[in-house]
Parts: C-alpha cells; structure tokens; sequence
C-alpha cells in the first residue's frame, strides 16, 4: 500500500538550500522524493509505504540538521560537523587524531563527542585542510607507522613544510629513526613527547 507525505524544510539562505539539496542527492532511498523549491523553503513530496516514507522524513531531517550546524555557528562560535561527513566531501582517508591535533595546533577549539566535532573553523576550511592532510598522507603512508603519522602530517601542514623533510627532522632530532629492515620511519619517544620537541624545535624554543 503506497502512501503519501509531504514536508517543509525552512532555509535561511541559498547558500543552505544549495548545501541541503547536494546532500538529498546523495541519499539512496526507497521512497521516491520530489522537491518542490520555494524563497525560504523546500517542499518535499515523499511517496512509498508507511516505513519508507517514516525512515525518508528522519534521514531528510537529520541530514538539514547536519547542514544547518555545519554552517551556522553556535552561541559559543562553534560549528559542528560529523567526522565521517568531512572525510567524505574531502575525498580522503585520514584518522581522526591526525585532523584534530592539526586544528589544535592551529590554535581552533576542538571538542568531540559520539563521532561529532565542534570546532571554530567553518565548513569549506576544514575539507580543504582535510584534503592537504590527505595529499601528504598519500605520500608517506607506504615509510611511515600510524603513530609516527599522527605527529609529521599535522606539523608537516602548520608549519607548510614537505611532511618528508619532517620525517628527516624528526630523525635529525632524534624523536624517530629510519627502520632499514622494514624501510619505516618511526617513533623513538612516544608521540606526546614526540610532538613537544619538535614543536619546540620548529618554533625555535629549544633550550
């Protein structure tokens, strides 16, 4: 037995709609959606049984959630993003550590619960730094430890310096060593201490 439902979406401004649209796209559904697009709002036309429709109205919603508060800062300045979602729009593969201490390193507020970050850097900005650790990963993930990885790609990307010429400062300092039996660069302290001294040494503030 085919049903039928029809909901509204408010959006504040084209730029919401667009983002919202792109990500109704995305959505592989049994019900069959038509959009019907108005100034502030989206009329969406669901049609399928009772459980498609109710399972298409929750994944619509919580996808306009999703965009709303990835553009739109909270009270405290912070926009929240599911991590999954980001890795996606970059196109990218990275663990989460990595992107989290690149943004605290650069000075943004990061705070994480169930899968979800709130952070001060908007939308755009954090797929395009999402992407760069992506780029640098792709080029010394083959010589490289995850752990080593998680202190050379966010210092490689704060400081702009080829994650390469870090992995040989990192030996230079004497926070890693390059295997020869298994051709891998790794940690020689763990990574906090690790992350300490090169940040000391790049900074300049070695005593």
């Amino acid at each position: 037995m085919k049903a039928k439902k029809v909901i509204v979406i408010h959006v504040r401004d084209d730029v919401e709609k667009e983002e919202f649209m792109r990500e109704l796209q995305k959505l592989n559904l049994p019900a069959f959606i038509y959009v019907h697009g108005k100034l502030n709002s989206l009329k969406i036309n669901i049609q399928g049984t009772k459980d498609e429709i109710r399972d298409a109205v929750y994944k619509i919603k919580d996808i306009h959630k999703r965009v709303r508060s990835r553009l739109y800062a909270n009270k405290r300045g912070l926009y929240r993003y599911v991590l999954d979602d980001i890795f996606r729009e970059a196109g990218v593969s990275i663990s989460a550590p990595i992107l989290l201490k690149t943004l605290e390193l650069l000075g943004e507020t990061v705070e994480v619960k169930n899968n979800e970050l709130e952070t001060s850097m908007p939308w755009n900005e954090i797929v395009n730094l999402t992407r760069k650790l992506g780029e640098y990963l792709a080029d010394i993930s083959l010589q490289t430890t995850r752990q080593i990885r998680e202190v050379a790609l966010p210092l490689a990307v704060v400081f702009d310096i080829d994650p390469e010429e870090i992995l040989d400062l990192m030996v230079e300092v004497g926070v890693a060593e390059y295997k020869e039996d298994k051709f891998k660069y790794e940690l020689v302290k763990n990574k906090e201490q690790a992350m300490e001294i090169m940040l000391k040494h790049l900074t300049g503030e070695e005593e």
